[in-house]
């Protein structure tokens, strides 16, 4: 079952709760939604992991756990996915965004030099902006569509499969 594979990598939700780093949040950490893993909580974790991942800024960890807090996901999940984009995948992810965001806006590619500074980004920032941070929410808005979608479905498909499995151990011990 997915939930046995995830619990393994989760973290004691007790040892965080009395984390001295983390009691200024008082009693937000206690809400069990946040580290049981039952369908609507993973599914809703996946949304919020994956959309906030396609968002070109930074702590994009911070931002998904202030978003898992109130909406009740799995607060691991949610904060895990983020590292989608991470150094390695972060440029070529923001690159497509900004390629797509300018299909859609119309507007001219602004040409990459060699080597990226920060003087180039400085100068050239009003002009990319909008077409990644268009670019960046489309992506986002589908990829916690589809990411919602598969989790509940694939967790509606297992269960459905361990209940069919079920009954027919129980037939074939009758």
């Amino acid at each position: 079952m997915p939930r046995r594979l995830l619990k393994r990598y989760m973290p004691n939700p007790e040892r965080i709760k009395r984390s001295k780093s983390l009691r200024f949040m008082g009693t937000l950490l206690h809400d069990a939604n946040l580290w049981h893993l039952n369908r609507h909580s993973v599914a809703r974790a996946m949304s919020i992991g994956l959309f906030v991942a396609m968002l070109p800024i930074p702590m994009q960890m911070l931002l998904s756990a202030s978003i898992a807090l109130p909406a009740r996901a799995n607060l691991p999940v949610s904060i895990g996915l983020v590292w989608l984009t991470n150094p390695v995948t972060m440029p070529p992810i923001f690159f497509v965004q900004y390629k797509v965001g300018t299909l859609l806006l119309g507007t001219p590619e602004r040409t990459m030099p060699m080597e990226l500074s920060l003087a180039w980004l400085s100068s050239e920032f009003h002009h990319i902006w909008q077409p990644l941070l268009l670019g960046s929410l489309l992506f986002g808005i589908i990829l916690a569509l589809v990411g919602y979608g598969a989790t509940m479905l694939y967790w509606r498909v297992w269960v459905s499969r361990n209940w069919q499995q079920r009954k027919l151990r129980r037939r074939s011990q009758s």
